[in-house]
């Protein structure tokens, strides 16, 4: 791809993930805010120290809910549009609609689902103050991992492909990710900060919804950017309006 091809899907990338970042929005704000309000009710009535609030919730719910959320995915909007300029015609013959929606279901399973089944995310009044350092470079270091192991299982079955064919080849880099994900898991630290008091029902709806939050960003990248995607690289060819028969003159 020229740079100006590359510039157009980049600019692409970042709309389709503010318009996903849209959708995630409602579902954060619906599904999500209402278990974690009671995630923080349930907080206050268990403890006894009383924190001063800098920013109130209701700004927290809003504003501040409606900014992190934009901000993501116009973020990671730019840096799926890029890795699609890499992947369009690497990972195998499909067109840009299809290869933008496998991109986004890697993106989802690599950036969130494999991190979130070692560490998956806690409602706010979960966890010790004095890990959350330790808590954040665990889990950025399992995405790095996940991110690194997902490109060279790619890698590796495009090598194996003219040997095993693209069905065998496919099985074993999928196979090759698993374990060392499996391995990934084994190695790293276990953290379990969830206090036996805390409704085990609050925080499945929690995780529920943080991980319905994600498929509906992705997806909605996939689809939107798919079809921006398409319509620049396979642009549909401009109809010719027919010429009108002249009227003879009798």
């Amino acid at each position: 791809m020229n740079s100006a091809t590359v510039r157009n899907l980049l600019v692409r990338g970042m709309l389709a993930g503010l318009a996903a970042g849209l959708l995630a929005l409602v579902v954060a704000y619906f599904l999500g805010e209402p278990n974690v309000d009671s995630a923080i009710s349930f907080e206050a009535t268990h403890s006894h120290e009383h924190e001063m609030e800098i920013v109130s919730r209701s700004l927290q719910s809003t504003a501040g809910l409606a900014t992190g959320v934009l901000i993501y995915g116009v973020a990671f909007g730019g840096i799926a549009g890029l890795a699609f300029c890499f992947a369009l015609g690497r990972v195998g013959r499909f067109s840009p609609r299809a290869t933008a929606l496998l991109l986004s279901g890697c993106a989802l399973l690599a950036v969130y689902v494999v991190p979130f089944l070692k560490y998956p995310a806690n409602p706010p009044s979960v966890g010790d103050p004095d890990t959350i350092g330790k808590r954040t470079t665990l889990y950025f270091l399992m995405m790095l991992l996940s991110v690194l192991l997902a490109v060279a299982a790619t890698i590796l079955g495009k090598r194996l492909a003219p040997r095993l064919g693209t069905w065998y080849a496919t099985l074993a880099a999928v196979a090759a990710f698993a374990v060392l994900i499996g391995l990934a898991y084994e190695f790293l630290p276990v953290i379990n900060e969830v206090p036996a008091t805390f409704p085990a029902t609050l925080l499945w709806r929690f995780r529920l919804s943080a991980l319905a939050i994600q498929l509906t960003l992705w997806t909605g990248f996939g689809l939107v950017f798919g079809e921006l995607a398409e319509r620049l690289l396979h642009p549909k060819p401009a109809r010719v309006a027919s010429p009108q028969a002249t009227p003879v003159p009798h």
